[in-house]
């Protein structure tokens, strides 16, 4: 098993509370939030792991090295801003594996990642998203789900409970391989949204916990979250 994190984020909006680091560096709960990504994986039995790393590499490789509780690490380094879409393709170069995992880097979520996998290789899916459901899916976009396959993505701004993109992918290494594709792109508003009637991606499941640390709000919770278990609502608030 290989995944792929995104850790290129320059964490802008985080800037009023956490220092001028990679948004993948915040410190959470006394350990930056990028180790408790790796943690997910590593518990799930995952081998390697690409951090796709650019504003300020330098720091996270200091810090990580080439290896994490027995984790491989390897990174591929952005020499300008590629995009989440740029910088998965950059990335894909440097795994083995015919399917891997793609994990956003501002967004902790628990999945069974073997069982997401099987299911992706069960359906023959052409990609698999992670969704989780929300109470109100206003800030992220809700999916329009059939079934298991995702037919599409709704505007963001609309209240009301959802199934909402939680920022966890399964694709073959080969998706991005199109000559269509700039060189510099978004891979959820530039490839995934107009492309999701095509590609009617897999909807995987997962109600464990979730919060994304993008905004100052959801950031603090994070910190009682990774310290102290529970579980978070649709906006990202602890109970206990």
């Amino acid at each position: 098993m290989e995944a792929i994190i995104l850790a290129g984020g320059l964490g802008t909006r985080l800037r009023s509370v956490v220092a001028d680091l990679p948004k993948v560096m915040a410190p959470v709960a006394g350990r930056p939030f990028l180790a408790h990504l790796l943690d997910l994986l590593v518990d799930a039995g995952s081998a390697s792991v690409v951090l796709a790393v650019g504003y300020r590499s330098e720091a996270i490789r200091e810090h990580f090295g080439e290896r994490y509780r027995g984790l491989s690490l390897t990174y591929s380094v952005e020499s300008q801003p590629l995009g989440t879409g740029g910088a998965i393709r950059l990335a894909l170069q440097r795994v083995v594996a015919p399917d891997v995992f793609v994990v956003n880097g501002d967004t902790y979520v628990e999945i069974e990642f073997r069982s997401m996998l099987a299911a992706h290789r069960r359906a023959r899916a052409t990609m698999t998203v992670a969704v989780h459901e929300v109470a109100d899916a206003a800030r992220y976009g809700a999916l329009d789900i059939d079934g298991d396959r995702i037919r599409g993505f709704l505007e963001k701004g609309r209240c009301g409970p959802g199934w909402i993109n939680a920022g966890v992918y399964v694709l073959p290494r080969d998706l991005l391989e199109r000559p269509s594709l700039p060189g510099v792109f978004s891979f959820e508003s530039d490839f995934l949204v107009p492309g999701a009637a095509q590609l009617r991606p897999l909807a995987f499941r997962t109600g464990g916990r979730f919060i994304d640390i993008g905004v100052p709000e959801d950031y603090a919770r994070a910190q009682v979250l990774l310290a102290h278990g529970g579980t978070v609502s649709g906006q990202g608030e602890f109970l206990a």
